[in-house]
């Protein structure tokens, strides 16, 4: 399992640290190399092993960066990076979950009034110290102090893009433990929710200890926090990873209870209840016979190896752990009628994607190349489009768009794939796009996303957007950040029964730092008639791979092939965007 998205973390973080010193142009580097690296498609630590010279092979990776790759992967640390988290002392990711607080404020503020931690942040501001400082005042010390709630809360819980990666890697570690007969993740990050507590895995074994000696051996572990006769935690850069290990007998049932939801498992066990069943971590019982008892495996045992036999038990079929919610998924299932949800080999296309005409790392047949690999049918070129919330001169004119149109159309005649010609254009505060209609009309594919003035209700600026006739999709419709700002207030009911009535799709935007729209509000979308498409956002190729999140995402809101935009045949696709 490649480690990718640990060294780019590691990279990003130097990038941090060095613009908090107020060093220049180096940062830059630092977040380019850690994009590259997060996106490429080939395992950097196996590059690493082969050496500084293997590691320039991806792009943007100079001699610096590479010799601290190679240093990581060889020691487990980078003596440079040490050095400036000695010389700045702050919890980094914290401080920067405040919307509107970035490295460099991170840095005046420690060296100005010594903010190590959220707490020191509050502090300060409530002390009115911040204002005090150069260069702030109170209206930024009160926005400080309007968003440290909400980063708090969501600095408790990781990314799912940043922690699935470690579930995954730790799960295919224990699966080569002789010992180990059945190993699945569980919990949240199994139902795919966009962010985690702790990375939970499960492991049927009839060697408890073999298990855990193993996991506790495991060379990513920085931390072991306990282990015990049937269950151990570590930490792992930064991540927590619990492990549970169960006799195989019981696999099923174990696997079932701690993937959860807990309204979940509470609606299941209460329809158990009904049937003189008992569901738990242990198994399904007939209690029929049995007194009250205080005994968790009393009754007779019909079932628990499997999870299909404990949903087989209380009379159901096996329920996809994204559906897991409470929201109406049992009845759904006694009815008979879960939908067969979307797969991933289901998409067959990618309608949101960036290169180098604007801020993607790539060229338009670069990226073409990377959709052909993936085995897709088409891809749509949509960069920037110059408007409200692009910054450092990304976006394009009318003038550079209708450039643009030329290369794709050139590009297309030579590659294995269909390309559609596209744009990303803005959605004003008053929903009004970012691009003349006469350049609109020309485009085959037109996303319109929200980037500015992200607070407050948006229901009627996405409304407007969705009602102008070139629209054809509405990308991250409330321009959240996961762990960053929580974006627009939409009524998804409204904005959806717009889209459906003008034939316009809703994004979800699989960028794990997205994952706009949302599971919930993807089924609401779903009920109101809408249509879904599931895109990535991609700046270089390698991000291609971010559709497993929008897939699992749309799953969550219970979405099947045919809600998918992007899963349609091209044919049909260009019916709808030509609708």
């Amino acid at each position: 399992m490649s480690r990718n998205e640990e060294i780019a973390g590691l990279l990003e973080e130097f990038a941090d640290l060095l613009e908090a010193q107020d060093v220049e142009y180096k940062p830059r580097a630092y977040r380019r190399a850690a994009e590259n690296i997060r996106g490429s498609p080939a395992d950097v630590e196996g590059l690493a092993m082969d050496g500084e010279a293997a590691v320039k092979d991806v792009e943007g990776v100079g001699d610096a960066i590479a010799s601290k790759v190679v240093e990581y992967v060889e020691t487990g640390e980078i003596e440079e990076l040490e050095e400036l988290r000695a010389e700045l002392p702050v919890d980094m990711g914290a401080l920067t979950s405040v919307e509107g607080v970035g490295p460099k404020t991170v840095g005046t503020l420690y060296y100005e009034l010594g903010v190590e931690t959220l707490e020191d942040l509050e502090t300060a501001a409530r002390a009115g110290e911040i204002q005090e400082v150069k260069g702030f005042g109170p209206k930024t010390e009160q926005n400080i102090l309007d968003n440290i709630a909400f980063a708090r809360q969501a600095h408790d819980r990781e990314l799912l893009g940043e922690a699935r990666p470690y579930g995954d890697r730790v799960r295919d570690y224990l699966a080569d433990v002789p010992a180990a007969e059945e190993v699945e993740l569980a919990g949240s990050i199994r139902r795919w929710r966009p962010t985690i507590g702790d990375v939970d895995v499960l492991v049927g074994t009839n060697d408890a200890e073999a298990v855990i000696d193993a996991f506790t051996d495991w060379p990513q572990a920085d931390t072991i926090i306990e282990a015990g006769t049937s269950k151990a935690s570590l930490r792992a850069d930064g991540f927590q990873v619990d492990l549970r290990v169960v006799v195989p007998e019981e696999f099923g049932a174990a696997l079932q209870y701690f993937t959860g939801s807990k309204d979940h498992n509470v609606t299941l066990r209460n329809r158990a209840i009904d049937r003189d069943l008992k569901v738990n971590e242990y198994g399904v019982f007939d209690v029929s016979e049995v007194d009250a008892d205080d005994d968790q495996r009393a009754g007779e045992r019909i079932a628990g190896e499997t999870e299909e036999g404990m949903y087989d038990a209380v009379g159901l079929p096996w329920i996809p752990p994204e559906m897991r919610e409470d929201r109406g998924e049992i009845d759904a299932a006694a009815a008979g009628d879960l939908p067969a949800l979307v797969e991933e080999d289901d998409v067959r296309g990618d309608l949101h994607t960036h290169t180098e005409w604007s801020d993607g790392q790539n060229t338009i047949r670069e990226m073409a190349a990377g959709a052909v690999e993936r085995g897709y049918d088409y891809l749509a070129v949509t960069d920037h489009a110059t408007g409200p919330g692009m910054v450092g001169g990304v976006g394009l004119s009318d003038a550079e768009l209708s450039d643009q149109i030329d290369e794709v159309r050139a590009v297309d005649e030579d590659v294995e794939i269909d390309l559609l010609a596209g744009v990303e254009a803005n959605i004003g505060a008053d929903g009004s796009v970012s691009v003349g209609d006469d350049v609109l009309e020309a485009l085959d594919v037109v996303v319109a996303s929200p980037h500015v003035s992200l607070d407050g209700d948006g229901t009627d600026r996405l409304v407007t957007a969705i009602e102008h006739p070139e629209v054809d999709v509405i990308g991250h419709p409330t321009g959240r950040l996961l762990n960053q700002r929580s974006g627009i207030d939409v009524d998804v009911q409204r904005v959806a029964e717009a889209a459906a009535d003008h034939g316009v799709a809703l994004e979800i935007n699989s960028d794990p730092r997205r994952l706009d729209l949302d599971g919930g509000a993807v089924k609401v979308a779903l009920e109101a008639g809408a249509t879904i498409a599931v895109d990535t956002d991609a700046h270089q190729p390698g991000t291609l791979s971010y559709v497993r999140y929008g897939v699992h995402t749309a799953r969550r809101g219970w979405a099947a092939a045919d809600d998918v935009l992007n899963a349609s045949e091209t044919a049909e696709l260009r019916d709808f965007l030509d609708s």
